[in-house]
């Protein structure tokens, strides 16, 4: 029954393995690209990006006239009365005509045509710096885009690393259980013809279920890495069955020192663009304190039903709806005018000074940007030193492992060690090849530290060609 248990588990292992050979091998080249591509928040930002662009071009159609069209036809009374009023909200009627002796009732149709413009053509500079402060709010945004295709470039990369050091470590572990089932059977036949004794047996049969869970658990830990990288890629469960391209783990990148560009580093880039979008803002608050100048232009004409001699005929007026909206009377009007809310002026003071303590705040923490990335250039070197070192002595430490667990094994072959020295020989191997597949890995973990300190992702993608 035991064996029967073991044969299986061991057929579910090669079956994981044939199946992953088997899937479509997914470049790292190929995840950032379709990262970035498929990605939602890039795509939500870069519609951000499209609709502040819009919103220039909207600024700068501000600057033009109001071109006013609009008529109207009515059907009422004329009766007139001296005296003051105003339309309030709207609610009061504007009919006209000469005060009458008494209340009549006659009623015809009337119209009124009119064009309008009216342009506020000097306003010292508030048209063109809200045009300058879409300009800002769109470099804003499309620095908001390239800095999230930049964070989601090293995202997936740094994914498709950690899941390509699990995918070597998965392979390492069955090379582990392959060693451990075939001690095991060494074990077992030497035991059966009594040549040691049957506690080791016991020992070799939990050091191969040790051997299945430290799979099982590689395994586990790959298939988490792979959803993750598949939630980044941004093109849903369908893409969720690939393989990682192990060709990368066969030469060392070259890593060297980048200074930083801070006018190339999306992160500082945004946030100088945010500074940037602050200060226009109290410009434009600022040119808001002065006047503005404006010139109308209108032309309307009306018809009525009423003739001109109603006032001494009531009787001398035209019910016919034609006849009450053909144009009949016509005027214009020019002029020039300016308009200033001086209380406006005490308001916005406070807007300007509150916009200004924003940008210092925006100010600081673009201090604080800057000192966080110096710092994870520094970091980034330091990492770049010791996995170099690490992957020089990773061969030296597999070689050294691999001779002591071949000295270790012909010793228990020939009765002159026990199991428990067998064991630790193969723990020892273990975590030497374990260490040495993610020694190279490590290197470009650095490279791509780098890359991200130095804010330029083609740091780390030229050393992929």
């Amino acid at each position: 029954m035991l064996k029967t248990r073991i044969s299986f588990t061991i057929c579910l292992v090669f079956l994981f393995f044939s199946i992953a050979g088997a899937q479509p091998v997914l470049t790292l080249k190929g995840a950032v690209e379709k990262a970035t591509q498929n990605y939602g928040t890039i795509k939500a930002k870069n519609n951000y990006a499209l609709a502040s662009q819009s919103l220039v071009e909207q600024a700068k159609r501000d600057y033009l006239p109001n071109l006013n069209f609009g008529f109207q036809q009515a059907y009422g009374t004329v009766n007139g009365q001296n005296g003051p009023l105003y339309g309030f909200g709207g609610l009061s009627a504007a009919s006209s005509g000469l005060p009458l002796p008494d209340q009549n009732w006659n009623a015809a149709f009337g119209a009124l045509y009119l064009t309008n413009v009216n342009w506020d053509f000097f306003t010292f500079g508030r048209a063109k710096q809200k045009v300058t402060v879409a300009k800002a709010v769109a470099e804003r945004d499309n620095k908001d885009l390239q800095q999230e295709i930049f964070q989601q470039q090293v995202k997936v990369t740094a994914v498709y690393l950690n899941l390509l050091a699990a995918h070597q470590i998965s392979f390492s572990y069955k090379r582990n259980l392959d060693r451990a089932d075939t001690l095991r059977r060494i074990v077992q036949a030497r035991a059966m013809n009594g040549l040691v004794a049957g506690v080791d047996s016991s020992l070799a049969n939990a050091d191969f279920s040790n051997a299945k869970i430290l799979l099982t658990r590689a395994i586990d830990a790959e298939q988490q890495l792979k959803n993750d990288l598949t939630q980044l890629l941004g093109t849903g469960s369908e893409a969720a069955e690939f393989t990682v391209d192990t060709s990368m783990l066969y030469k060392a990148p070259v890593i060297e020192q980048f200074a930083l560009d801070s006018t190339r580093h999306p992160l500082l880039q945004l946030s100088k663009s945010r500074i940037a979008v602050s200060d226009e803002q109290a410009r434009l608050i600022k040119k808001s304190y002065y006047p503005a100048f404006s010139v109308v232009g209108l032309i309307q004409t009306r018809g009525s039903g009423f003739e001109s001699g109603y006032s001494l005929d009531q009787h001398n007026y035209n019910k016919g709806y034609f006849d009450g909206i053909k144009p009949t009377r016509t005027n214009y009007l020019v002029g020039l005018g300016a308009t200033w809310n001086i209380t406006q002026v005490f308001r916005l003071s406070k807007q300007y000074e509150a916009q200004k303590f924003i940008s210092r705040g925006l100010s600081e923490e673009n201090t604080l940007v800057v000192q966080q990335v110096k710092l994870q250039q520094q970091l980034a070197a330091t990492k770049s030193r010791n996995a170099i070192s690490v992957y020089q002595e990773a061969p030296v430490q597999v070689r050294a492992a691999s001779d002591a667990y071949l000295q270790k094994t012909v010793l228990y072959r020939n009765g002159l060690t026990n199991l428990v020295d067998v064991a630790q020989a193969a723990y020892t191997l273990v975590r030497a090849e374990t260490d040495r597949d993610v020694a190279i890995n490590n290197i470009w973990q650095a490279l791509l530290l780098e890359a991200a300190a130095a804010g330029d992702y083609s740091v780390f993608q030229n050393q992929l060609q």
